[in-house]
């Protein structure tokens, strides 16, 4: 083991307190803002990286980090259904008006399918939670579709770097190769979709001729 990892891991705590701060990056990651300022999947596939070399477990890393991104998105839609257009008036969310537009706009083009991914593309992970309580999503839907990504996530960024154990930038490249997966799942969606609806148009017009 490198020196500068050995000193890395003897400086991080031990044992529930180790597996708490994951939770908590877990968890901060999926609320609104905080988690632009939060590199939590990039800290999650460290942690799995760091159980080769001996640090921790891998069954209760994947319980604390998919258990603290499902709260987050719990809280963060709850902020957004019950607070919603309050805190669109905050400083931090007019300062990033941008970001929120777009996540508006994405969710309204996927609906709870845009929970799911979202918790893989990074800026609009925290905020897409948000604007589906804003939008007064049902309750039991989101739920699932958070329980679903938050597992996933939770199994799979872990898994990444246990699996990269070998070498840190294995595990980045890893962990590069699974977010362009996600990607292309999206746009096989997205094309999905967008064939539907012509394909609906079209039935739609010719019945109107008839």
């Amino acid at each position: 083991m490198e020196t500068w990892l050995q000193q890395f891991i003897q400086w991080l705590p031990e044992g529930i307190n180790y597996y708490l701060i994951l939770f908590l990056i877990a968890f901060g990651e999926s609320l609104p803002m905080v988690g632009l300022l939060l590199p939590g999947s990039t800290l999650i596939v460290l942690a799995g990286f760091l159980i080769i070399h001996g640090k921790g477990l891998i069954l209760p890393v994947i319980v604390m980090t998919t258990s603290g991104g499902l709260l987050g998105d719990l809280l963060s839609f709850w902020l957004g259904d019950h607070f919603g257009s309050r805190m669109l008036k905050m400083r931090s969310f007019q300062k990033h008006h941008k970001l929120v537009g777009q996540s508006e706009r994405f969710f309204l083009a996927h609906g709870g399918k845009s929970i799911f991914f979202a918790r893989f593309l990074g800026p609009i992970r925290g905020i897409t939670p948000f604007i589906a309580g804003l939008s007064r999503m049902p309750g039991r839907m989101f739920c699932g579709y958070a329980l679903i990504s938050s597992i996933l996530w939770g199994i799979a960024y872990p898994g990444i770097g246990f699996l990269g154990g070998a070498s840190w930038q294995q595990a980045q490249s890893m962990g590069t190769r699974f977010v362009l997966l996600i990607l292309l799942a999206l746009l096989v969606t997205i094309l999905h979709y967008w064939l539907r609806r012509k394909l609906i148009m079209s039935t739609g017009e010719k019945k109107h001729g008839n």
